[in-house]
């Protein structure tokens, strides 16, 4: 029987079970990303009980429903052995034959490492599980499969009778912690079909392995004021379909009955449009409501056939808009079934013209100055439909527009002064004064790198108690700590061992200004297997190292090396890794020093260049090595002074840098390969 509701929210009125009072605060109307938010906001605001890694709670809610004496362990599906499906509720421990608690959402997963508190910490991700199947899962990503758990398609499959609760597991983590527990970072799925980082593995099993007595009894359990309740829900396992609502795919079982209904009717068509209150980025909609046999949840509002936003009543703002601009209105009708009515008929609207431009850049300074570069940074300026970019000027010719506050100019000429100003203009293209100009110099750039030091691996191996190592696990000790005391042509040898979260780290002291590279050879030397490591400079993540069975050799460019940094190598796969990173050594591209000037007297053309050949005004024999933005050697050549030309056809277009050097005297030029 269909019902008229007077408002929205009435609905959930006529839901009977108890769990769903607790969205009453929540409009699940919404859908998408929007639907996602307001979980979210209620799953977080809810959590206030926040664990310990304890085993209380695993006893309380994780009781076998048909024996209290035992709890089901995740994964399991036999009568005996560590695949058991049950085990005696005081049976945890870290021995054979006991369960132990297992971070379904790996915690080595986490970005950052989940560890055993707060997320590490959560009751709706820790499951009992047997010792010995828990240690087979590790911390493998979830892959598809079928029958019962066990390594499956290059990963870890949690067996028919669980992959439902793992998916609805993934989904609470995703919304409770956001990007510290992705979806793509513990499965074998596709995102490409969902607006976020959610992959169809996981609605795959949320459709396939609907919601279980068990999962249920979790939830009420932690909606309570007993000792171990978290006072938050995992909505999804009140309602599988609001994972559907939120990413798509298959249809989940709508258990509220909200969603999937008999209702096929309409909405009607919004009328009366009627625009207002004109800006230059803006427009005023309202309309006569549309009427339904359940009841209207949201309008769409469109521009021009664009979706420019949702309300759920009959008036809204458009924003966003161009000025000057003639925009086609229209809205349509939706009600929770998503039905939706038709579009209604266009009323067009003209943005007010923006005749205004920005207030000019204020306080722009200079930093970061390099050889070959420095930093520009400014005051926001202001402008009554909002500043697109600023655009900036070099010895007063354009360079680049600029949509932030800052920008740094590459590629100058070293002991050089230029003249600095900057814009701002908005959506319509006005354009304010140039700021006033100042003064930037560029420095002497060096050939060297400064100083390197490397913090070593105590030679004394019970220091590696610190990380958790125990015993010799199969890892040729001796050669390990005398191996990270050599050296190899002057560069230092750095091995880390990383296992637990635990971080290798080198710290450089005293670089000279400019760009470099890192470069590393990894190879994981226990157990097999691949995954990869984050390499942080200054706590940034600048790449990433993979490694394998096989050794393999990897380069990071463009890593800023001006003054101190500390370089970190952290574990960015499973845990128990056992890795070696060989011959971890800098290699510095700011190497193109000027400190002779005999040499700027020679020329280079043309400059810029389309053709495949340069000509030099040389009077000595000179070795030409050209690099490119990075600081890369692309080129070498010897050019005489009675054959001076060089063969440039297989420069791509860009800027390179030339060092000219005769053996005495040595400078630098700027290319530009059109």
């Amino acid at each position: 029987m269909k019902k008229k509701l007077l408002v929205v929210f009435l609905l959930l009125s006529f839901i009977a079970s108890a769990q769903e009072a607790y969205y009453n605060d929540v409009d699940v109307t919404a859908e998408g990303i929007a639907l996602k938010e307001n979980l979210a906001t209620k799953t977080i605001n809810a959590h206030t009980n926040i664990l310990s890694y304890g085993w209380g709670a695993f006893q309380a809610t994780d009781l076998n429903p048909t024996n209290s004496s035992e709890v089901l362990l995740i994964y399991g599906y036999s009568n005996s052995g560590k695949t058991s499906r049950t085990r005696g509720v005081n049976q945890n421990g870290g021995g054979q034959g006991d369960w132990n608690r297992e971070h379904v959402y790996p915690k080595a997963k986490g970005t950052p490492n989940l560890g055993t508190s707060g997320p590490g910490a959560d009751g709706h991700h820790l499951r009992p599980s047997d010792v010995a199947f828990n240690s087979d899962r590790g911390s493998t990503k979830f892959s598809n499969g079928t029958g019962n758990a066990g390594n499956q398609n290059n990963g870890w499959y949690p067996g028919d009778e669980w992959k439902g609760d793992v998916a609805r597991i993934m989904m609470y983590m995703y919304i409770r912690y956001g990007d510290q527990c992705l979806p793509t970072g513990v499965g074998i799925g596709s995102s490409s079909a969902t607006p976020d980082d959610m992959i169809d593995l996981f609605l795959k099993w949320n459709v396939e392995d609907p919601v279980s007595d068990f999962e249920r009894q979790r939830n009420t359990y932690h909606d309570s004021q007993q000792t171990f309740a978290q006072g938050n829900r995992n909505p999804f396992i009140d309602n599988a379909y609001l994972a559907t609502r939120i990413w798509g795919g298959d249809n989940a079982i709508d258990s509220w009955g909200l969603y999937i209904t008999s209702d096929t009717e309409a909405p009607t068509e919004p009328t009366n449009i009627s625009l207002s209150d004109y800006t230059t980025t803006s427009i005023n909609a309202s309309w006569t409501a549309s009427s339904d046999n359940v009841a209207v949840t949201k309008y769409e509002i469109y521009a021009n056939g664009t979706l420019n936003g949702n309300s759920s009543n009959n008036n809204y703002t458009l924003t966003n808009l161009n000025s000057g601009t003639t925009y086609a209105i229209t809205i349509l009708a939706k009600d929770l079934a998503s039905n939706q009515s038709e579009q209604s008929t266009a009323v067009n609207g003209t943005t007010l013209t923006d005749t205004t431009p920005p207030t000019i850049p204020q306080n722009v300074s200079i930093s970061n100055e390099t050889g070959t570069s420095f930093k520009i940074t400014w005051n926001a300026s202001n402008d009554d439909s909002g500043v697109t970019g600023y655009d900036v000027f070099i010895n007063d010719a354009f360079k680049e527009t600029s949509t932030t506050t800052s920008y740094t100019v590459i590629g100058l000429d070293s002991e050089t002064t230029y003249s600095v100003s900057v814009l701002s203009k908005d959506s319509a293209n006005n354009k304010s004064a140039k700021s006033q100009a100042i003064n930037a110099t560029t420095k002497v750039s060096s050939s060297e790198c400064g100083a390197e030091t490397f913090e070593k691996i105590p030679a004394n191996s019970s220091s590696y108690s610190t990380l958790n190592w125990t015993g010799d696990d199969g890892i040729d000790w001796t050669a390990v700590k005398s191996r990270s005391d050599q050296t190899l042509n002057g560069r230092a040898i750095t091995i880390a061992l990383l296992r637990d979260g635990a971080e290798g780290s080198m710290t450089s002291a005293s670089f000279a200004n400019g760009m470099g590279s890192l470069t590393a050879t990894t190879k994981r030397i226990y157990t097999g297997g691949s995954g990869s490591l984050n390499v942080l400079v200054n706590g940034n993540v600048m790449g990433t190292l993979p490694y394998s069975d096989e050794e393999q050799t990897t380069t990071i460019y463009n890593i800023d090396i001006s003054g101190n940094i500390e370089i970190k190598i952290e574990r960015a796969n499973q845990e128990e890794d056992r890795v070696v990173i060989d011959d971890l050594t800098w290699t510095c591209f700011s190497a193109l020093n000027t400190n002779d000037h005999k040499l700027k007297s020679f020329n280079i053309y043309p400059n810029p260049t389309n053709g495949n050949t340069l000509f030099f005004n040389l009077t000595k024999d000179a070795r030409i090595n050209i690099y490119n933005i990075l600081g890369k050697l692309v080129k070498t050549a010897e050019v005489k002074a009675s054959n001076n030309t060089l063969d440039i056809a297989t420069l791509n277009k860009g800027i390179y840098i030339l060092k000219i050097n005769s053996g005495v005297y040595f400078t630098t030029k700027k290319l530009l390969v059109n």
